[in-house]
């Protein structure tokens, strides 16, 4: 006998049911077929309904249904009765979770890489971007290179320069990528076990690694988005907000199609007394932090020498209150109670509980639980712009970025020496430097555009021991860019060493300290091939 009660309908309640929900009878079920803000008004009511939601939607939903088309397509159900139940929730009781309960899938493409940091800023939202691993930027789109075009700059009398510069650190990009991937074939003969076809991948994708720095921040990329309602609220109050136009911009696009599919998620956004008030306390407050770190920052100072990674903050007794946090749900004592145990044990004691709670893990996605997030670690970075593209993405993380400069040099790659191609790779990076400053004092927004990829960045990263083993196991395989890898393997160091947490380092056992791989895609591209002939 089953433990859940199943509920009756008649046949032509069946019927309707079929169409928008994945079973009529079990306790678990998914809707289908319905626009989100239909879901999101479902689920409104639903928490203040004693009904089930199938019986809610036949009740209070489909009054107005219309089931003479076609099954398979989005229904029209209730969408006015949706629509007026958030304006009842949203502005007379302010419920703004309700704007959780519905998502959206949107294509954000032709964004410059400046403005994908924008969009990526959100921790509560789904992204994937377009990678210059395995996007050649020697293409065209409609007879020109894809890098945005400041609509401001282009009017001034730097526009013309602006064009012509950023065309020949294309040129350069383009006409380096056969001499790259000529030099990584010679370094790297094919293994007789590969395919071409895996092997001509692997090597495209070193040479694109090694030539990435090249690419301007004003190169064009691809977002794919999912997020909540809310999330795209928050996103487009911030962007609204910022001073680079083309997010302002991007912004009003990203508004006009979110109405199209969630309305009533995003009516306060350019509301007077609302969004308008919000994105007004967003820009003043920046701008009033720009003013004075500029008065007590005046340019032209000096700036300290720094690593690469800084470990600039963490709890010397972090590894005592992990323990504490590891035991607590398995005890009823207080925990000030448990902690006063842990400090009273050995550090053998201490070190038996960490290996139990870790337990054998088999690979990295096998994650320990809550109690590392106990631990804390604070590192100022400063690496190179491509770099920090890939880290910037990991959500579970508070990240902080300053502007992109030319000011504390680049990146070049070893390969690049090798191949002989220093002296244009250099050339580009004087070219990227000198547009920077032409256009810094008229347009100081806009002017990172001109900053190459290679170009060194600073940020800091504050993440909790779980998120560090997290990215820091991630970003150190073999396969990922030489670039990133450096900064993880130096947060692992820091955190074993300059901490002194040497159990938490202990912990993150898939982190790679080996150096830079011979082709880091080609083990990657070797399992997708086994994938492919599998699936034939």
């Amino acid at each position: 006998m089953s433990v859940y009660v199943a509920e009756e309908y008649e046949p032509e309640e069946e019927d309707i049911l079929r169409r928008y929900f994945t079973n009529l009878d079990g306790p678990v079920f998914a809707l289908v077929n319905l626009p989100e803000v239909v879901k999101g008004a479902l689920f409104a009511r639903y928490s203040r309904s004693p009904k089930s939601l199938r019986r809610l939607f036949l009740d209070e939903f489909v009054g107005d249904l219309d089931i003479s088309g076609d099954v398979t397509i989005d229904a029209t159900v209730g969408l006015k009765r949706a629509e007026d139940l958030y304006d009842r929730v949203f502005f007379d009781y302010g419920d703004d979770s309700v704007a959780q309960l519905g998502g959206v899938h949107l294509a954000c493409e032709q964004a410059s890489n400046l403005l994908t940091k924008v969009l990526e800023w959100g921790r509560l939202m789904a992204y994937l971007e377009q990678s210059t691993r395995y996007i050649a930027y020697d293409a065209r789109i409609g007879g020109r290179y894809r890098f945005y075009r400041d609509p401001e700059v282009l009017g001034s009398s730097l526009g013309t320069r602006y064009v012509g510069d950023m065309d020949r650190l294309f040129d350069t990009y383009g006409e380096l990528l056969p001499v790259l991937q000529d030099w990584f074939r010679g370094q790297y003969p094919k293994d007789p076990d590969d395919s071409d076809f895996v092997y001509r991948q692997a090597v495209r994708a070193k040479a694109f690694d090694a030539l990435r720095g090249i690419l301007p921040a004003a190169s064009l990329s691809n977002v794919g988005i999912y997020g909540t309602g809310q999330a795209y609220e928050q996103l487009l109050l911030r962007m609204r907000a910022h001073p680079l136009p083309e997010a302002r911009t991007y912004a009003d696009l990203m508004l006009g199609e979110l109405r199209k599919v969630i309305p009533s998620f995003l009516k306060r956004v350019d509301l007077e007394d609302r969004g308008v008030a919000w994105s007004h306390y967003l820009s003043s407050t920046a701008d009033a932090m720009e003013d004075l770190a500029g008065r007590l920052f005046p340019g032209g100072g000096t700036i300290d020498a720094a690593p690469v990674v800084t470990l600039t903050d963490f709890d010397p007794d972090a590894e005592v209150k992990l323990v504490a946090s590891m035991l607590y749900p398995y005890v009823d004592r207080p925990e000030r109670q448990v902690e006063a145990t842990v400090r009273a044990m050995g550090a053998d004691e201490r070190l038996a509980v960490v290996r139990a709670y870790v337990g054998e893990r088999a690979n990295r996605r096998h994650k320990p639980g809550r109690a590392l997030e106990r631990p804390f670690y604070r590192f100022d970075v400063l690496a190179d712009y491509g770099a920090f593209r890939d880290l910037q993405r990991h959500r579970m993380l508070t990240i902080e970025w300053q502007r992109l400069t030319p000011h504390h040099g680049y990146t070049r790659p070893g390969a690049v020496d090798e191949a002989g191609a220093a002296p244009r790779f250099d050339e580009a990076m004087e070219r990227s430097a000198a547009l920077y400053d032409a256009l810094a004092e008229t347009f100081p927004d806009q002017a990172s555009y001109a900053v190459s990829l290679a170009y060194k960045v600073r940020f800091m990263i504050n993440l909790n021991a779980r998120s560090a083993m997290h990215l820091i196991e991630l970003r150190t395989t073999p396969q990922g860019h030489p670039a990133y890898r450096l900064v993880g393997q130096e947060m692992h160091r820091l955190i074993a060493e300059e901490a002194g947490h040497h159990a938490i380092a202990e912990m993150m056992r898939f982190v790679d300290h080996s150096e830079e791989a011979e082709l880091e895609r080609l083990q990657s591209e070797r399992r997708a091939e086994e994938r492919r002939l599998g699936r034939a």
